[in-house]
């Protein structure tokens, strides 16, 4: 951890040796100890805090606000806040994050897609009788998001 932090409670443990099949929802904070097959996902109305203990296993997709993995996740990994991946750490999947610390020895096989705010489209003048020629308006189509900074 980068900063000094005051540790916070865990509410729920799944503990070593035990294996739990089928999806997980958890309210406060979950550690997986044991071995997790099935998506695990904290209940949306409260801040969650997800601890993937050095001999946690999940087969199946995370989300959380915060996600802290020091074991074996294969699937997709949500972190809505915070994303830290111990030197231990070992995901098989995309990996999506707001904010990340990475320790060095982790090992991530899939994409790293941070979750940034695009950017906003130029204004563009809008003549009074141009129809669209296609069935979509370009000029509402998404933007991809970016880090370019240099970007007007």
């Amino acid at each position: 951890m980068l900063g000094i932090r005051k540790p916070t409670p865990v509410n729920s443990i799944i503990g070593p040796g035990m294996q739990v099949q089928g999806p997980c929802t958890f309210q406060g904070s979950l550690q997986i100890d044991g071995t997790v097959v099935g998506d695990v996902t904290s209940d949306g109305g409260t801040p969650g805090l997800l601890v993937i203990g050095e001999n946690g296993v999940v087969r199946g997709a995370i989300s959380a606000e915060h996600v802290v993995i020091s074991g074996s996740v294969v699937g997709t990994v949500q972190a809505r806040e915070l994303l830290e991946l111990q030197s231990k750490a070992r995901v098989q999947g995309d990996v999506r994050y707001k904010s990340l610390e990475m320790q060095q020895g982790a090992v991530i096989a899939g994409q790293l897609q941070p979750q940034v705010t695009p950017p906003p489209a130029p204004a563009q003048p809008r003549e009074p009788d141009a129809q669209p020629t296609s069935g979509a308006d370009p000029r509402h189509e998404p933007t991809e998001p970016t880090l370019d900074l240099d970007r007007p």
